[in-house]
């Protein structure tokens, strides 16, 4: 199935990789105004947090997208998630969410929330495969985990 707003996050995505971040957010904005005015599920609104997260400029920003993304993950099926692409599954969605938030609580400086939060990736992260955004995970994990035994909240490469 051809799913346009899939098809316009994508296009953002690679714009805001591509540093057209300013771009690719107001892209992402756009988007998820449409998906409010239903025009959009909650597979979109998880998909467009997610990544709209990735774009903010300040950490307390990049946690309300974040927190937004799992909360609208709770309204996806993998069926629904399937009919974007046959290999979708909703648990192989968690480590990423739930790192992505342990993430933002360690640069806000509340490193215990962020342990919550990397004790609940870790705790679904046998949904990942052993393919190369399984290791990217896994590898945020350790990166995350690392940083937290150090008292870092500086933002870590690569993440």
């Amino acid at each position: 199935m051809e799913d346009d707003v899939m098809v316009r996050v994508t296009a953002a995505v690679r714009r805001g990789q591509a540093g057209e971040r300013a771009a690719a957010r107001h892209d992402l904005a756009a988007m998820w105004a449409e998906v409010e005015r239903g025009g959009g599920d909650d597979f979109h609104r998880c998909v467009i947090a997610h990544f709209m997260a990735d774009l903010q400029e300040s950490g307390r920003e990049e946690l309300m997208w974040d927190e937004r993304a799992l909360a609208a993950v709770d309204g996806v099926s993998d069926e629904r998630a399937q009919e974007f692409h046959a290999s979708l599954r909703v648990r192989g969605f968690m480590p990423s969410l739930y790192l992505s938030l342990a993430d933002d609580h360690r640069r806000l400086g509340d490193p215990d929330r962020a342990r919550e939060f990397l004790a609940k990736a870790r705790a679904t992260s046998d949904a990942l495969g052993e393919d190369a955004y399984g290791e990217l995970v896994r590898g945020a994990m350790d990166k995350i985990s690392r940083a937290l035994t150090e008292g870092s909240t500086e933002p870590l490469p690569d993440h």
